[in-house]
């Protein structure tokens, strides 16, 4: 009765789950050198006693806000192991969303004795100093979501870790990294605490690009997956499709979900076909595009989406070879070379395919290869084929 529990711990591709975790922290981060430069930059100085440092990271979702704070945060540790004793506390605001919460969770992370309650928030931040104070630590406190805080909470808090050196002979205790998808942040703040955080410090992320996701997934695949069971079309694929939103979490669920199809289907490496975008976002391709597209430009269509269901990419010339069967089946003269080139321009436009020059592997010329990033090939064909039985 419990058979369908041998496949737990017998995978024939995955060989660790933790490189899919949110929580999970890489060993280097991809596309991400130049933020971690800058934010060595924020903290330079850092290795003297008497120095504190603060950023403010922005960005919008899967824009690697927190893995960049944390790899950051731990690398320094390392780098400054016997020169300052440095120890990282990261807190999810959204999960403690109050002053008093936030509190206890640094008081209980530095020292686990702490009491739950009976202290007011002017007292813990004083058991936390001298807590740093008496064993030498200064403390990196990483406050994620911190807009989730500040609207429930006021920022009062923010104002007063900003002065928790104040009047300790100048010896630094704590650095602040804020992090936030609200690029909005800094009005929220009144003037005393954005000229102590310091407009100069606010890092800004930008989404991945198509490039930097295919290194996100090679990186998490290398970590994760058995040699050779996942190749560049994979890759690629996995990609191209994250690139329309540049949200590394969607990349990374796009893998996983690719593994788990291909594992479930028995099968010791992933096909293009296990990789299913539309699992995980909605197409932008609406029912209308489809319904308004001339009779030719649906067949030329509807043969590129037969391919793409299998294969990452095709050629022009393969597209027309399956334009011509696709009029073949359903009883319709194809049109000339020149017409069909017209057409896969009008889908390009349309947004419905996305097509590249590049060396043609026969002869010394030039063709199209033609790929799909806005929506599901498997959905689009449906709908073709259901317009199409109308006429």
């Amino acid at each position: 009765m419990t058979d369908y529990l041998d496949r737990i711990g017998a995978g024939k591709i995955l060989l660790s789950k933790e490189p899919f975790s949110f929580d999970w922290t890489p060993p280097s981060l991809v596309g991400r050198e130049k933020e971690l430069m800058e934010i060595a930059s924020i903290f330079i100085g850092i290795d003297n006693p008497n120095v504190s440092a603060r950023v403010t990271i922005m960005g919008p979702v899967g824009s690697g806000k927190t893995v960049l704070a944390k790899r950051f945060s731990d690398d320094l540790i390392k780098k400054l192991e016997g020169r300052r004793k440095i120890v990282s506390i990261h807190i999810n605001c959204r999960n403690y969303s109050r002053t008093s919460q936030v509190l206890h969770q640094i008081a209980m992370k530095l020292d686990p004795r702490h009491p739950e309650r009976g202290f007011s928030a002017g007292e813990i931040i004083h058991t936390i100093r001298r807590n740093l104070n008496s064993h030498n630590i200064h403390l990196i406190l990483i406050l994620d979501e911190v807009d989730v805080l500040i609207r429930k909470d006021s920022s009062d808090l923010i104002y007063r870790l900003l002065r928790i050196d104040e009047g300790q002979n100048d010896k630094g205790y704590l650095s602040l990294i804020l992090i936030s998808q609200e690029l909005s942040l800094m009005n929220r703040f009144e003037a005393a605490i954005i000229s102590r955080l310091g407009m100069s410090n606010v890092l800004k992320l930008e989404p991945y690009d198509e490039n930097q996701l295919i290194g996100i997934a090679k990186q998490r695949a290398l970590l994760a997956c058995k040699s050779g069971s996942i190749n560049e079309d994979i890759l690629s694929k996995i990609g191209r499709y994250s690139a329309v939103s540049g949200d590394a979490r969607m990349c990374i669920e796009l893998l996983e979900g690719g593994i788990r199809r291909a594992e479930m289907n028995g099968m010791d490496e992933v096909r293009i076909e296990d990789i299913e975008p539309s699992q995980f976002r909605e197409s932008s391709v609406e029912p209308s595009q489809i319904d308004g597209l001339l009779e030719h430009q649906k067949l030329v269509l509807l043969g590129i989406c037969r391919r793409l269901k299998k294969k990452d990419n095709l050629f022009s010339g393969d597209a027309k070879k399956l334009y011509i069967l696709v009029c073949e089946e359903y009883g319709v003269k194809a049109k000339g070379h020149t017409t069909f080139l017209k057409y896969l321009k009008s889908l390009e436009i349309e947004g419905l395919i996305d097509t590249e020059t590049v060396n043609s592997n026969t002869g010394r010329g030039r063709t199209q290869n033609i790929t799909m990033s806005n929506s599901s090939p498997a959905e689009l064909e449906n709908r073709i084929e259901k317009v199409l039985s109308r006429y």
